[in-house]
C-alpha cells in the first residue's frame, strides 16, 4: 500500500505545535534565571526597572564580596553541604545495602520508618529538633545543621539505594564471599563500584538539601560569623526595603556550586533515579 501513512511520522501542524510548546516552556524556565543575572549587573537606581543594559556594572558583586560577610556565609554553607553529602552518601549506601541483602529483626519496621519520616513537614519538626539540638549544645554549630539535614536526606536516599541495590545480582555478593571477603568488603570492593548512578543521585540530593535549605538554617544559626547563605541573604531584606542588586549577585554566586554538582552528576541522575524506583 504505497499511499498508507507512515506510522510515527508527525504532521507538519503537530510538529509546529510541538516546537512552539518547547520554545515557550524553555523561555518560561530560563526567564527567571536571566532576570536575576541581569539584575545583578544593574546599579541600584535601576534595580526594579527593565533597563537591563543601561549603565551595566559589576558594582553589586564587588560590594557583596568586599563589604559583606558573604565569603564567610559561603564557606559555612560549603562546609555544611560537603559534610552532609559525604556522611549522607555513606549512611544511605550502607543502610540501603543492608536492607537489600540481609534479613534481620525490625527490617520491616525500619523500612516503614524511612517512609514515614518523609511525611512530616518542616514546620512541624523545627521546634522538636530545635529543643534536641539545644539540649545537646549544637545550636549555632555547623554539626547541628549537618545532623538536621541528614535526618532529611538519609531516609529518602536509603530507600532509593535499597531499590538500586535490588537490581544488582546477588551472585556478585556470593562470589565475594567465595573469595574470602567480609560482607563489608564485598559491599565496598564489588557492589559500590557498580552503584555509581545511585551514589550520584544520593550525593546530588544530599548536597541540594543542605545547600538550599532555609528554615532550619535561619532558626538554628545566629551571628554573621555563623550564618549560612540562607540566613545571610535575609540581611539584604528588612522592613524598609530590599537591596535587590547585592541579593541578585549573591543568588548568582550561590547557584554556581549547585550547577557544578549537577553537571558532575547529570550523566548518572536518570539511570540512578530510574533504577532506584524499580523495586521497593
Amino acid at each position: 500500500m504505497p499511499n498508507a501513512p507512515i506510522r510515527g511520522r508527525r504532521s507538519p501542524l503537530a510538529s509546529v505545535a510541538l516546537h512552539v510548546t518547547l520554545i515557550v516552556a524553555s523561555v518560561i524556565a530560563v526567564f527567571p534565571v536571566l532576570w536575576v543575572l541581569l539584575t545583578s549587573l544593574k546599579p541600584a537606581k535601576y534595580a526594579i526597572t527593565t533597563d537591563f543594559f543601561k549603565e551595566t556594572t559589576l558594582e553589586n558583586y564587588t560590594n557583596l564580596l568586599n563589604d559583606t560577610p558573604f565569603l564567610t556565609w559561603f564557606a559555612n554553607s560549603l562546609l555544611v553541604a560537603a559534610l552532609t553529602t559525604v556522611i549522607g552518601v555513606f549512611i544511605s549506601a550502607t543502610t540501603g545495602y543492608a536492607v537489600s541483602r540481609f534479613r534481620f529483626p525490625g527490617k520491616r519496621g525500619l523500612m516503614w520508618t524511612l517512609l514515614i519520616t518523609q511525611m512530616f513537614p518542616v514546620a512541624v519538626l523545627i521546634v522538636p529538633i530545635y529543643n534536641i539540638m539545644a539540649s545537646m549544645g549544637l545550636l549555632n554549630q555547623p554539626v547541628g545543621l549537618v545532623v538536621t539535614y541528614l535526618t532529611i536526606a538519609v531516609p529518602f536516599c536509603a530507600w532509593m539505594m535499597k531499590g538500586f541495590f535490588d537490581t544488582i545480582p546477588r551472585e556478585i555478593d556470593e562470589s565475594g564471599y567465595v573469595d574470602g571477603l567480609t560482607p563489608f568488603g564485598t559491599f565496598w570492593r564489588l557492589i559500590l563500584p557498580l552503584a555509581k548512578p545511585g551514589i550520584a543521585v544520593t550525593a546530588f540530593y544530599s548536597f541540594i538539601t543542605a545547600w538550599g535549605e532555609v528554615a532550619y538554617a535561619s532558626a538554628f544559626m545566629v551571628g554573621d560569623e555563623n550564618l549560612t547563605l540562607a540566613g545571610g541573604l535575609q540581611k539584604f531584606v528588612n522592613q524598609y526595603g530590599a537591596q535587590w542588586g547585592p541579593m541578585a549577585a549573591a543568588s548568582v554566586l550561590i547557584a554556581v556550586p549547585a550547577a557544578l554538582v549537577f553537571l558532575f552528576a547529570q550523566k548518572h541522575l536518570v539511570t540512578g533515579m530510574s533504577a532506584g524506583a524499580v523495586k521497593g
